[in-house]
């Protein structure tokens, strides 16, 4: 009727409409992310390439020129496997998100970062004599790509008119990026305590997945992830 005011609870495209917006869609920052990463996987490469002209005027073999690289190529394969590792932690929590805020843009920067800074320290281990310091840059630096995820995860959780993520699905996640982030730690403090392991200590991040497990299960969150569309 005339002059009768009407009320209505706002829905997640009310809320979505208050959240403040930047000039970037969802999927421009999805496309964005795809090609640092990218990026950041080919330059891992780069000191390994450098390293063969050297070989070759001094006449070594390639048997010669593995052996005196073999700690870098290690390092290589084992940066390159966590960045794509990464990449999927992170492509599967954006997957689902359809819309960005200032917040969530700079949060996904601090995130590059650390991805684009993970060839530097790449190369640092490879090519500088070890010591604590090398290993709290690279170690470090993996650490704080985890923690800049689980940022994300809980501002996302906290602004749910952004995405389409079930909260047992995001609850999961946050799981995972809290238990890797503190392997992490641990494995840092473990190489800096007995420097005869060193990066050996990266082997104990094989214990995430059946932590994540137990403690899924512990908390109730065994259900399935697929999300439903809130739309």
């Amino acid at each position: 009727m005339a002059g009768k005011e009407t009320h209505h609870s706002a829905g997640p495209t009310d809320s979505a409409a208050k959240s403040p917006r930047v000039p970037v869609t969802a999927e421009r920052l999805k496309t964005f992310t795809d090609a640092v990463v990218a990026i950041a996987m080919t330059l891992l490469i780069l000191p390994l390439i450098n390293t063969i002209g050297d070989a070759s005027a001094s006449g070594q073999s390639t048997a010669d020129w593995i052996g005196a690289n073999l700690d870098s190529i290690t390092l290589f394969a084992l940066s390159f496997v966590l960045i794509a590792t990464f990449w999927m932690s992170h492509h599967r929590l954006f997957a689902l998100v359809e819309h960005v805020t200032e917040p969530l843009l700079w949060i996904t920067v601090a995130w590059l970062l650390t991805i684009a800074w993970l060839p530097v320290a790449t190369a640092l281990t490879g090519q500088t004599r070890r010591d604590a310091l090398q290993l709290v840059v690279y170690i470090g630096t993996m650490t704080l790509t985890c923690l800049t995820l689980a940022c994300a995860r809980f501002y996302l959780r906290a602004h749910p008119e952004l995405h389409r993520i079930p909260e047992i699905g995001m609850r999961r996640g946050l799981l995972a990026d809290l238990l890797t982030t503190g392997m992490f730690v641990v494995a840092l403090g473990i190489g800096i305590a007995l420097p005869a392991i060193g990066y050996s200590a990266l082997f104990l991040m094989v214990l995430v997945g059946p932590l994540h497990t137990l403690w899924a299960r512990a908390l109730g969150l065994s259900g399935a992830t697929s999300a439903p569309d809130r739309r």
